[in-house]
């Protein structure tokens, strides 16, 4: 599903979608994402641009098989709806994303953290001070978690 992300993002594309995605699936999820149930010819008729029904075809079987669409039988076609809003999948793809970019250690992060801030303090100062107080709020929890007395499962103590 995240096939592509990394090189998307490293050429500056600002939809992690864009970047994942091809132009006719993301076409295809944003019509799926308008919810309710979708034929192959529904499908085909909204999209924008002509597109032949078996190329659409195709392209709900890939996201079928992505995970990004469900399909079920109704007589003998498919009847797809989308897996997930667009923004579950885009905190999906973020999360993977930053999972991948976090789990080479402090020295390899430091980079991404500097950006990330540079970028925020750049574009939104509202932005800046609201992940500040997500730091801050973080850090609070991982205290209270810390300070938190140690539970004993084999003296009948449970969390």
């Amino acid at each position: 599903m995240l096939k592509g992300l990394r090189s998307g993002w490293m050429r500056g594309t600002r939809d992690p979608l864009h970047a994942a995605l091809g132009p006719l699936e993301r076409a295809v999820m944003d019509t799926v994402w308008q919810g309710g149930d979708f034929s192959v010819r529904d499908v085909q008729g909204k999209l924008a641009n002509p597109v032949a029904y078996t190329t659409v075809m195709t392209t709900l079987d890939r996201l079928y098989k992505k995970g990004l669409v469900h399909r079920r039988r109704d007589g003998r076609a498919f009847v797809y709806t989308a897996a997930l809003e667009r923004h579950e999948l885009e905190t999906r793809m973020t999360t993977g994303l930053l999972n991948g970019m976090l789990s080479g250690g402090a020295h390899a992060t430091r980079p991404f953290l500097s950006n990330l801030v540079d970028a925020v303090g750049d574009s939104d100062n509202a932005l800046l001070d609201e992940l500040e107080q997500l730091v801050r709020d973080k850090r609070e929890r991982l205290k209270d978690k810390r300070d938190q007395p140690k539970r004993d499962p084999s003296k009948g103590e449970t969390s």
